[in-house]
């Protein structure tokens, strides 16, 4: 772990994935969210409902932190969680991780293409070859594809391109 005098020692995004980052989670939280509008109040109407799902937590954390403030955000830590969450709740999107423990992102993409058709895919990963990829992208009807490190205004604004997708394929159904 790095700390770059912060007293409390390091923040959370400083260790994800080996990557290293300029400030801490506290240092960047109001430069993050800056840009975003600020949540709905009571009487707002419903947001759009997201799924993010992915095994490390710190990932999850820093996801939600920057999709919270213009979505309904829900996680799960594995593809099994996940398809226990899809049948509580509908998601207009889902953001997963490639490589996970008990079974990869783009087998468990697949099956939602199949069950869900009209969510939004998104897979997050750190490295595919260039042939893999594109199978995966067909073959799980993919909307996007995010390498990491994704830069969270670019996590925002993919996030909310695929909200208006799912929006405008329902529409045209």
């Amino acid at each position: 772990m790095f700390a770059w005098g912060n007293p409390k020692g390091p923040g959370i995004a400083q260790s994800v994935r080996g990557f290293r980052f300029a400030k801490t989670l506290e240092e960047n939280s109001l430069a993050l969210m800056s840009d975003v509008q600020p949540a709905p109040s009571a009487s707002s109407p419903p947001r759009d409902s997201i799924l993010l799902v992915d095994d490390e937590r710190p990932i999850l954390d820093m996801f939600s932190l920057a999709l919270e403030p213009l979505f309904d955000v829900a996680t799960a830590t594995s593809a099994r969680e996940a398809e226990f969450v899809l049948r509580k709740k509908k998601f207009k999107v889902i953001i997963c991780d490639h490589l996970m423990p008990g079974g990869n992102g783009m087998g468990f993409l697949v099956r939602c293409r199949e069950e869900y058709p009209h969510m939004q895919r998104i897979l997050v990963t750190g490295y595919m070859k260039p042939e893999i990829l594109l199978r995966s992208v067909n073959e799980a009807a993919l909307y996007r594809y995010l390498l990491k490190p994704v830069q969270m205004a670019d996590l925002r604004r993919i996030a909310e391109d695929a909200v208006r997708a799912h929006d405008l394929a329902v529409t045209l159904r």
